[in-house]
């Protein structure tokens, strides 16, 4: 099945004085790199959502959509990204520097194997998976069309509606510290804990 490597660069760029945050350095190295790098090792070509203008000079030969549905957050992001994709998508946030390219194949395999619509990695985190570093399936679409349409922006809104396969924490935790692949860098705080960690 292909697989397109979907980079999310959303959000307003208003943090770190309005520089786009995946365009931040760690470890001399851009997260927007450290992320491409993860999914190239793990898909079949590349794909970055976003809506800044000057996105299209980010990652040279990469080819750059915007969101089909402009201000509908992380859910928009999915959405542009199965829309904008031939078939099933492995995204990851452009935010998420430490995220291994094994792990993506793991997810990849998961989905494909189970023949699931989506597959993602159990966490720690509030919704105890992570809907921005997962495998979707194009069945996926319709189901998120249809959150966004009755005004349900959550990025979990659909999750009810499709075939998910679920990574249990303890396969996620063998590829290295969960706190440390899903480190987002939102704050000049975080960029100062993902600088700290290293590669």
């Amino acid at each position: 099945m292909h697989c397109t490597g979907v980079i999310l660069a959303g959000g307003g760029a208003t943090r770190f004085g309005g520089r786009p945050k995946g365009l931040e350095h760690v470890a001399g190295v851009r997260i927007i790199d450290r992320v491409a790098e993860a999914l190239r090792e793990s898909t079949d070509d590349l794909l970055l959502v976003a809506n800044d203008p000057a996105a299209d000079a980010w990652l040279p030969g990469v080819r750059v959509a915007p969101d089909v549905r402009a201000g509908e957050g992380s859910l928009g992001g999915l959405h542009a990204a199965l829309s904008h994709a031939p078939g099933a998508v492995l995204v990851v946030a452009w935010d998420m520097p430490f995220v291994p390219a094994a792990l993506l194949r793991r997810l990849r395999a998961l989905g494909e194997d189970q023949a699931a619509d989506a597959a993602l990695p159990e966490s720690g985190s509030r919704r105890g998976l992570e809907p921005m570093c997962a495998w979707y399936a194009p069945a996926c679409l319709p189901p998120i069309t249809a959150a966004l349409d009755r005004g349900d922006r959550r990025v979990i809104a659909f999750f009810d509606a499709i075939n998910l396969a679920r990574l249990p924490a303890d396969d996620v935790a063998s590829f290295g510290d969960p706190g440390h692949i899903f480190l987002n860098v939102n704050t000049a705080a975080e960029l100062a804990q993902a600088e700290g960690n290293g590669a």
